[in-house]
């Protein structure tokens, strides 16, 4: 079952190498152009931002056709400003239900705790909302004109100078820009074919010399529109999300409700050491047919909608998508004039879609440095914004990166310490602080620099709760 979303994409590419591009490289240094690698979500958001910018850009696609995962996301305070900055907010509401309550189960469906969350919209101007990550993509890649995105060229190799930057494709297809963005997801070529020439000169990491970690198997789908007679509901205003936790077995698994009567549900395998040491190596033997026993087995799991075949029924087989969850933080996220967002830098944890919600803060910060260094394009100032931006995301991303793995272990988690942290954070600490991390989060909330601030953030309660802005200057022509 091939997965073509460039945020999730679980396919190695070949070893990459470095090689000598056919034509020169040339900048104007009056002008910038930028090459994103990668037509997911960090990937298209970049290029959002880029067309508000005003900056020129090429989107270079490895997939033929975009097929995202049928996993769910949840957007609050920290990145639903930006969608309203770019005049976004009503198309990402009508595609999204709130969420107010959280429920975790035992697989025979009795309760072991529920997180809830009534004050959203009062405390941080937004309310929390659920949508199908399919859908955020389909809006976002609305917004970028056809002509700017290249599908099917998979990227080879890299080059860069002081001059400029360029990428060679399999098809031998060549493109050359200012900057390079690797925004092509956990197996990024860019990364790949970058760290591989550091590596080469003495200059790349041994923290970045390590392998992803993989602790789960997840397959995740969205059902079609379902009959509320049938699963009473899936229409309701507010979203009903479940974990469902298995007492016996290495299973989790999920359901959310989504507009136009939907479901977003997944299922969770948690990895033995050993299956997950083996699994860096032999990704090949979780094929299809591994699915189809998996989706199978899991058949009489129940959820608050009846048996999860229920819902597998009512899903597409070809848009049931298996995945690895891994992660991973890297330190080298800038180079010269190449960069790295979203998951080609750091893959985190499943912990409601956390992790595209960072590529997304990616993009802005990154847009911003970019922003700050228009007027004056000159190599060091490019090689300084992509620093800045490094800078300016790592440590936050570093706390996510632990967030997720502990929200791995109390909701995925099935070792006896795992179960007991999950007792204890569910039964035993107080609603307040399970209610702290939410609230610290949705106060990192980056704001994109060239654009009006939304409304929300003049008004009173839409400012307690929100972090100080780093102040973005425009640089002077030289």
């Amino acid at each position: 079952m091939p997965l073509c979303d460039s945020d999730e994409d679980d396919h190695q590419p070949e070893r990459p190498y470095q090689a000598e591009l056919d034509s020169p490289y040339f900048t104007t240094n009056t002008k910038l152009h930028v090459l994103i690698s990668g037509a997911g979500i960090a990937g298209l958001m970049l290029a959002i931002l880029l067309e508000h910018l005003e900056i020129s850009y090429e989107i270079i696609e490895r997939c033929r056709e975009m097929k995202p995962l049928g996993s769910v996301m949840c957007l609050n305070a920290n990145v639903l400003p930006v969608f309203d900055q770019l005049g976004m907010k009503k198309e990402i509401m009508a595609a999204s239900k709130p969420i107010r309550e959280f429920n975790f189960f035992r697989g025979s469906m009795k309760r072991l705790g529920q997180y809830t969350d009534n004050n959203a919209l009062e405390r941080d101007g937004y309310e929390r909302l659920v949508l199908s990550r399919p859908k955020l993509h389909q809006i976002l890649m609305s917004k970028i004109p056809p002509e700017k995105i290249h599908m099917g060229n998979k990227v080879k190799a890299l080059n860069q100078s002081e001059d400029g930057v360029g990428i060679r494709c399999t098809d031998k297809t060549e493109f050359y820009g200012d900057i390079l963005v690797g925004a092509d997801g956990a197996y990024s070529a860019i990364r790949q074919s970058l760290y591989f020439q550091l590596k080469q000169e003495g200059l790349l990491p041994e923290a970045d010399m390590r392998a992803m970690s993989k602790g789960f198997v997840c397959l995740v789908g969205v059902t079609t529109e379902l009959d509320p007679s049938l699963f009473n509901g899936v229409e309701d205003q507010y979203s009903s999300g479940s974990v469902m936790i298995s007492d016996n077995t290495p299973y989790t698994w999920s359901t959310f409700t989504v507009p136009d009567n939907k479901i977003c549900w997944n299922v969770i395998i948690q990895l033995s050491a050993q299956e997950s040491e083996e699994a860096q190596f032999r990704t090949s033997e979780w094929g299809p047919e591994t699915s189809d026993k998996i989706l199978k087995d899991v058949g009489e799991y129940r959820t608050p909608f009846g048996q999860l075949a229920d819902l597998i029924r009512q899903t597409p087989r070809e848009l049931i998508s298996q995945v690895f969850l891994e992660d991973i933080l890297y330190e080298t996220w800038a180079h010269g004039r190449v960069a790295l967002i979203g998951d080609a830098c750091h893959k985190l944890l499943p912990n409601a879609g956390q992790g595209a919600v960072n590529a997304i803060q990616d993009a802005v910060i990154l847009a911003n440095c970019l922003y700050e260094i228009k007027p004056n394009p000159s190599h060091e100032n490019l090689v300084r914004a992509l620093q800045t931006y490094r800078g300016e995301r790592y440590s936050h991303v570093k706390t996510q990166h632990s967030v997720s793995q502990l929200s791995a272990k109390v909701q995925l988690g099935h070792s006896w310490g795992e179960k007991m942290l999950r007792y204890f954070v569910l039964s035993m600490l107080p609603k307040k602080m399970q209610l702290k991390q939410v609230v610290k989060d949705s106060a990192y909330a980056p704001l994109i620099a060239f654009l009006p601030q939304p409304e929300v953030f003049k008004l009173k309660q839409g400012k307690g709760n929100v972090l100080p802005q780093r102040e973005w200057v425009q640089v002077a022509k030289a």
